[in-house]
């Protein structure tokens, strides 16, 4: 049997290990790390081996999938094996087409698994706090406070210039709170007219204004269980003032035209470019409203502020443009760099950001020069200062990529990548250099890693697994 189900599992292009004994198969568990497992309850006559095989194999880090073979009369410890983890079970004698589909579905599913891990795991780790860039005393200031109240239910005002990243901030306490797992809900209140913030926030009834034709939900209720973050509070008008006012206080919000409140669980993070304080005095904004949402305030540096963050601001986008668009890492040159810090970045961050993604973009040779920069930033080059000369080369970590791995062969041991770096295991070295095979293939593919998966000759889930696994050795 054994036998028959390999040849027919290779046929469909699967890597089989075959095994006929307990011991063997336990002794290769967890060096083969499979994906799936398809075993006999009853492996030779000392017993159910088969529910520690499956003990075994669902206690594997990624668990594999397990589908289990039974005689008949033994239907209850098959039912057994579903209940502490069995993917499936089949009872022979079963048709090889039987045990291809469940193969193909378990294997599915897996990917699906996978997928969902893997990508909760990128969510996480895009918004953890080091992913808010800054070493300057003004972002550890910053640090120190999302950390102390993300995983609480406090409400919280973040304030900072346009594009100092209050949004990132938001995101930040969410995805790092017990709500990380509910909706996070945005919404630009600058962007709508009162009468129409209104109806997205709280919702309607049908009929309740012309073009009400149908009930809908407002973002108060799709956000019920998360956050919901209202960017530019300030600029509400005062009857919506008072709404929201009532909704921090009794937790509820009211449809337009709906006479019944609606209960809400809901965590509520504003922020805003304005001085809230000059807007009260001015009368353009509610005071009570002010300290309810003025629970916990953050407040964000311009870049002006923390001009010794600009180098590593620039290396961090750097690094993320390239990899989006599939390219090496370019280096800036020195008097880019010196412009780079010249200039007061009105728009902070994401003026940056987008002066950073025309340069990778325009760079020639991988080095950024001045010409590459926005034509308003030109003035303020220095002719004395080399434009050929790197100011910022790419991080060594980062830099170790396609041009390194093909000149491997032609280069000393030291010169490996073009750095003398120390040595390490070799298990890690040959880590680094399929996590960049595995980046290269996903990149020509244009990041569909489906189609990256089948150009590598393994499955979706092999290749969720071998990112994360890359991943969770750098955190």
């Amino acid at each position: 049997m054994v036998q028959i189900v390999t040849e027919m599992l290779r046929t469909e292009g699967h890597e089989v290990c075959p095994y006929t004994t307990a011991d063997s198969a336990f002794e290769a568990l967890e060096e083969q790390a499979p994906e799936l497992v398809i075993t006999d309850l009853y492996l030779d006559k000392t017993g159910a081996q088969g529910l520690e095989m499956l003990r075994r194999a669902r206690a594997l880090n990624p668990p594999a999938i397990v589908i289990v073979v039974t005689g008949y009369g033994s239907i209850e410890t098959a039912v057994e094996a579903m209940k502490k983890g069995a993917y499936d079970y089949l009872e022979k004698p079963f048709k090889l087409e039987e045990l291809r589909l469940t193969v193909q579905r378990a294997l599915s599913y897996n990917d699906a698994i996978s997928e969902n891990v893997y990508l909760k795991k990128q969510l996480k780790k895009k918004y953890r706090f080091n992913q808010i860039i800054g070493s300057s005393p003004a972002m550890q200031g910053v640090f120190k406070m999302v950390e102390r109240v993300a995983d609480t239910d406090s409400t919280v005002l973040i304030r900072g210039e346009s594009g100092t990243g209050k949004e990132l901030v938001a995101k930040a306490l969410h995805y790092n709170s017990q709500r990380q797992f509910s909706p996070f809900v945005p919404i630009n209140c600058s962007a709508l007219p009162e009468h129409l913030l209104e109806s997205e926030l709280f919702g309607h009834r049908k009929g309740s204004f012309t073009g009400a034709i149908n009930d809908k939900i407002g973002l108060f209720q799709a956000a019920d269980g998360g956050t919901i973050f209202l960017d530019e509070v300030g600029t509400m008008s005062s009857v919506l003032q008072s709404r929201l006012l009532r909704v921090l206080q009794e937790r509820e919000v009211r449809p337009v035209g709906d006479n019944t409140p609606v209960y809400v669980n809901v965590r509520v993070l504003a922020a805003t470019n304005e001085n809230l304080e000059e807007r009260i005095k001015d009368g353009g904004f509610r005071e009570d409203l002010f300290y309810r949402l003025n629970v916990i305030t953050i407040d964000l540096p311009s870049v002006r502020e923390r001009v010794e963050d600009v180098a590593l601001l620039v290396s961090h986008f750097l690094k993320a443009k390239s990899a989006e668009n599939g390219i090496a890492i370019p280096s800036v040159s020195k008097r880019t760099l010196d412009v780079i810090h010249k200039h007061d970045w009105p728009g902070n961050v994401r003026e940056l950001e987008n002066a950073i993604e025309r340069c990778c973009a325009l760079c020639d040779e991988g080095m950024i020069k001045v010409d590459d920069l926005p034509v308003q930033l030109h003035q303020l080059a220095d002719e004395s200062i080399s434009d050929s000369e790197p100011g910022l080369a790419p991080n060594p970590d980062t830099s170790f990529a396609e041009k390194d791995v093909k000149d491997i062969g032609e280069k000393a041991p030291g010169e490996i990548g073009g750095l003398n770096r120390p040595v390490g295991q070799l298990k890690d070295w040959i880590r680094e250099q399929e996590q960049v095979y595995l980046q290269r293939a996903i990149a020509q593919t244009g990041g569909d890693k489906e189609q990256a998966a089948k150009m590598l000759g393994v499955s979706l889930a092999t290749l969720y697994r071998k990112l994360s696994e890359v991943e969770d050795v750098q955190s």
